[in-house]
């Protein structure tokens, strides 16, 4: 009897616990995605600063720094405070934030410098195919037949939603597609250095600590504090602010909470729908004319996760769960 109720219980538990990870899937998808439209929005903020004069790695700068500060000022108020880390993971966050995203940014904004902007998304997309094949290489993770179709979804409606079929891809600037490629290297690695990192720590820890060393290289590889003098007009700060709380700290926090639940390759697949935002926006918004085959690259991309979505898997490899488990 007492086997049998040992037993019992169990069950009773596994399922509780499976059924808590189907429901965690949802808000990691859903988290991703509210990210991603997050960015193509953003996107607007971005473009009209530059029309203004700023440059793109004044942007960057001032992005993490003020997005660091107000993090760090909300998490200090907080009941929690500000977020510790051990001494001996302090080189997984200078991997994070002082090197991946710092440089994610700078390549990507170096290449659309050389290259078309469609170019450059399209070379840094090809990040999802990286995560994937570290993912079943070194994690033991699946790739399950959804997964593959969904992968390649994704990929095929990037590039019809960016014009990828109008591009001389041959004739670019080769330093342009280097510093894409690059982008794609770094945002890989982001995602995949991040998800280590969340079997001991939060996302928000992670996220904090990413932005801080991030604001610091690039306080070392740009002119320190040029924000102070650099004259930013009222609206020009404004949008700035919109950049750092929209674009930055709630995107990636939104992003590093969809990888905590979903992992890093479903996670990098779903926000493949920047694009497909950012396109759909200036549709609705701008009047630009989408074309026949941008269309179904969007749907394409939207069909991706939704296959992701019904085809959910019980992933007990996830950051949430092992945290959980180890507690």
């Amino acid at each position: 009897m007492t086997g049998y109720l040992e037993g019992a219980i169990r069950c009773t538990t596994k399922a509780k616990m499976m059924d808590s990870l189907s429901k965690n899937q949802i808000k990691g998808y859903l988290s991703v995605v509210v990210a991603s439209i997050m960015w193509a929005s953003s996107g607007t903020a971005g473009k009209a600063l530059f029309e203004a004069g700023m440059t793109p790695f004044e942007l960057v700068q001032i992005r993490v720094t003020l997005s660091t500060a107000i993090l760090a000022a909300l998490l200090a108020a907080s009941s929690k405070g500000l977020p510790r880390i051990k001494i001996k993971d302090l080189g997984t966050f200078l991997l994070i934030g002082a090197v991946f995203m710092a440089m994610v940014q700078g390549t990507y904004f170096f290449a659309i410098s050389k290259i078309e902007v469609a170019a450059a998304i399209l070379l840094q997309d090809l990040a999802v195919v990286l995560v994937a094949i570290f993912s079943v290489c070194f994690w033991n993770e699946r790739m399950t037949t959804s997964k593959l179709i969904a992968l390649i979804m994704a990929l095929c409606g990037c590039y019809m939603v960016v014009g990828g079929y109008d591009l001389d891809m041959i004739g670019m600037n080769r330093m342009g597609i280097m510093g894409g490629l690059a982008s794609a290297v770094c945002l890989a690695g982001y995602t995949l250095v991040g998800e280590g990192a969340m079997h001991r720590y939060t996302p928000v820890t992670i996220l904090f600590y990413a932005l801080a060393f991030s604001s610091l290289t690039w306080h070392i590889i740009y002119p320190p504090f040029h924000y102070v003098s650099a004259g930013f007009t009222p609206s020009q700060w404004g949008w700035i602010l919109y950049i750092a709380v929209v674009g930055t700290i709630i995107p990636f926090g939104l992003f590093f909470v969809g990888v905590n639940y979903i992992r890093s390759t479903r996670a990098i697949i779903t926000a493949t729908l920047e694009p497909i935002s950012g396109g759909f926006m200036a549709f609705f918004l701008l009047g630009e004319i989408l074309e026949p085959l941008q269309v179904i690259g969007g749907g394409l991309v939207i069909g991706a996760i939704v296959l992701l979505q019904i085809k959910r898997e019980q992933d007990e490899m996830t950051p949430q769960f092992l945290r959980s488990r180890d507690e």
